[in-house]
């Protein structure tokens, strides 16, 4: 079993989205085993990156901040190294394929196996382009996450069927961000997803509410959560893991029930 499926052997999955080094990555440490004690079962850490196209301001916003508090792709890398010394659920990257480019793939894949990183999500990865990472995530066993957005439709069963870790469903058509209503037809999209791949799948952008996360994982295996604990990041600055570990408990306390 790859340590990603673990996050879903135990129910319904509750899975949140944290940019490394906003404001420093000390709160990010400790905000990331707030997740872990109350119930988080696979974090997704974001790697800052200057452009992130698929990012609404929330996280563009934090972005910044943590470009501008000094986070390089090698201290997030140092970062990960301490929290795996009690962090055990699995982690994943969230970043930009200009951020493994530049840092040299094979060089950034390596690193992410031997840090204890299980999976890397590039949003503006084409499938048809996924070749450029794939050989390299096989060879040291990172999952290259493949995403299936509302516009996917005859690609959806094609992407499914050479799923990696988890399918990561976009809830709505453009970035991230909280919505107060998701309109899309997801529960067919999950259809064609279950009628060709046994890899779970979970729904995210736009979730925020116990409500939502709920809705979502009764159509899918989980629910995927950002721009809500990032704007507790931006509200309680340094004394925010605190609110986002309380954030976590209510959503996976949802999900679960």
């Amino acid at each position: 079993m790859s340590n990603i499926a673990k996050a879903f052997a135990g129910g319904k999955a509750f899975i949140p989205f944290i940019t490394c080094g906003d404001p420093d990555l000390a709160t990010t440490a400790a905000a990331v085993r707030a997740m872990a004690a109350n119930g988080a079962d696979l974090i997704e850490l974001g790697i800052p990156f200057s452009d992130p196209t698929a990012e609404g301001p929330v996280i563009q916003g934090a972005n910044i901040r943590a470009l501008k508090a000094g986070t390089t792709t090698d201290k997030v890398f140092d970062f990960v190294r301490e929290v795996r010394r009690d962090v055990t659920i699995p982690m994943v990257f969230m970043t930009y394929a200009n951020v493994v480019f530049s840092y040299g793939a094979e060089k950034f894949i390596s690193t992410c196996a031997e840090i204890g990183i299980d999976g890397l999500i590039l949003p503006d990865l084409p499938y048809e382009e996924k070749d450029e990472f794939l050989p390299i995530c096989r060879k040291y066993g990172v999952d290259l996450i493949s995403m299936i957005a509302p516009t996917s439709e005859n690609r959806i069963a094609m992407i499914a069927k050479e799923a990696e870790g988890f399918l990561y469903i976009v809830s709505s058509l453009g970035v991230t961000g909280t919505r107060s209503e998701i309109k899309t037809d997801l529960a067919s999209i999950v259809k064609v997803v279950r009628e060709n791949t046994k890899t779970p799948c979970a729904i995210g952008f736009g979730i925020s509410t116990p409500e939502q996360a709920t809705t979502m994982a009764g159509i899918a295996d989980g629910a995927i959560v950002g721009s809500a604990i990032i704007k507790l990041l931006e509200q309680y600055g340094t004394d925010a893991p605190e609110h986002i570990g309380a954030y976590v408990k209510s959503m996976k306390d949802a999900i679960r029930a």
